[in-house]
C-alpha cells in the first residue's frame, strides 16, 4: 500500500471516529434520562471490556509494557475518559451549551500546541489555517444555537466568590486540555502498541476509575424498569464509545501527526447535529450549514499540509 493511500485511510479512520463520537453523544440523551451519569459510564466501559477481552493479551510482535508505557496508558484513560467526562458534564451544569461549543472549538488549536511542545511536531501555516477555520466554524455553529446564554451578573457564586458561569467555563477549558492531551498521549502510545491493545487497556482503566461511583449509583437503581430498546441503545453506545471510536482514532494516529488529527474534532458537532436532525427531530438552520462548511474547509486545508517532525 502506497503512502498516499495509507494516509487517506488514516484520515478516513479519524473522521469516522469523531463522527461516531458525535452520533453517540446525541443518542446518549435518552440514555441519560434513564441512567445516572456514573452508572451509565460504568455500563459503557463494561460493554467495552466484554467486547475487547481478546485484545488485552499482547501480540507476539509487541514489546512488554514498560513502566513509562503503563503510566501513559493510565494518563490516557484518566485524562481522556474520566477527567474529560467529569469536566464536561459538571461544566455543562453551570454554563450553557452555547458557551461549551465556543470553548470546545479550541480543541484543534490545543492539540497543535501540545503536539509542538511535547512531540516536537512542526505545525505548518496550512495546518494553522485549517485549525483556525475549524475553530471558527465550531464557534459560529455554537452562536447559532437557540439555547439562552446564562446571565453572568445574575449567576450565583459557587467557589471563592466566582460566578457559576465562569466556574463552568473553567471546567470546560479543563475538558479541552484533557481532550488535547488524549490526542498527544495517544500518538506516543501508537509508537509501541497496536490500536486494539491500546483501546482495550485504556478501557479497563476507565472501568476501574468509574466503577466505585457507578456501583454506588447502581445500588438504588431499578434495572427492571429499563425498557429493552434502552438496553439495545446502551450496547450500541458502549461499543461506539469504548471500542469503535478509540480503535479508529488510534489507527489513524499511527500514520497522521497529532496536530493534523486534532482538526478532525470538527466532525463531532457535525455528526451530533445530523444525528439530532435525522433521529431526534431537531432542526438545522442555514447559518449552521455555513458554519459546518467553514469547518470542513478547515479539514481540507489541514489535511493537504505536509507537517514534519524534529528529531
Amino acid at each position: 500500500m502506497n503512502a498516499s493511500l495509507t494516509k487517506l485511510l488514516a484520515f478516513a479512520c479519524l473522521g469516522a471516529s469523531m463522527s461516531l463520537v458525535g452520533s453517540y453523544v446525541a443518542l446518549s440523551k435518552p440514555l441519560l434520562a434513564i441512567f445516572p451519569v456514573f452508572l451509565l459510564a460504568t455500563l459503557r466501559f463494561g460493554v467495552g471490556a466484554i467486547a475487547m477481552a481478546r485484545w488485552i493479551k499482547a501480540p507476539e510482535f509487541e514489546p512488554k509494557l514498560t513502566t513509562r508505557t503503563r503510566g501513559l496508558l493510565f494518563l490516557e484513560s484518566f485524562l481522556g475518559n474520566f477527567m474529560f467526562s467529569v469536566c464536561m458534564l459538571f461544566g455543562m451544569r453551570y454554563t450553557t451549551a452555547v458557551a461549551a461549543g465556543i470553548i470546545m472549538s479550541a480543541i484543534p488549536a490545543a492539540v497543535a500546541v501540545l503536539s509542538w511542545l511535547f512531540l516536537k511536531e512542526k505545525v505548518s501555516w496550512r495546518s494553522w489555517t485549517g485549525i483556525g477555520c475549524a475553530a471558527l466554524g465550531i464557534a459560529l455553529y455554537s452562536l447559532t444555537k437557540t439555547e439562552h446564554l446564562a446571565h453572568i451578573e445574575k449567576a450565583p457564586d459557587v467557589f471563592f466568590g466566582m460566578s457559576s458561569v465562569w466556574f463552568g467555563n473553567m471546567l470546560l477549558v479543563g475538558a479541552v486540555l484533557c481532550e488535547a492531551s488524549y490526542a498527544v498521549i495517544g500518538k506516543k502510545l501508537t509508537e509501541g502498541l497496536g490500536p486494539k491493545r491500546i483501546s482495550a487497556l485504556i478501557n479497563l482503566w476507565g472501568l476501574a476509575l468509574v466503577l466505585p461511583l457507578g456501583v454506588r449509583e447502581g445500588l438504588n437503581f431499578d434495572f427492571q424498569a429499563v425498557p429493552l430498546q434502552a438496553w439495545m441503545l446502551l450496547v450500541f453506545y458502549g461499543m461506539a464509545a469504548s471500542v469503535w471510536t478509540v480503535w479508529l482514532w488510534m489507527t489513524g494516529l499511527k500514520t497522521v501527526s497529532a496536530s493534523q488529527a486534532g482538526v478532525f474534532t470538527v466532525m463531532l458537532p457535525i455528526a451530533a447535529t445530523l444525528t439530532g436532525v435525522l433521529f431526534l427531530d431537531e432542526k438545522m438552520s442555514a447559518m449552521q450549514l455555513v458554519a459546518f462548511g467553514i469547518s470542513l474547509i478547515g479539514v481540507l486545508v489541514a489535511t493537504t499540509a505536509q507537517p514534519s517532525r524534529n528529531h
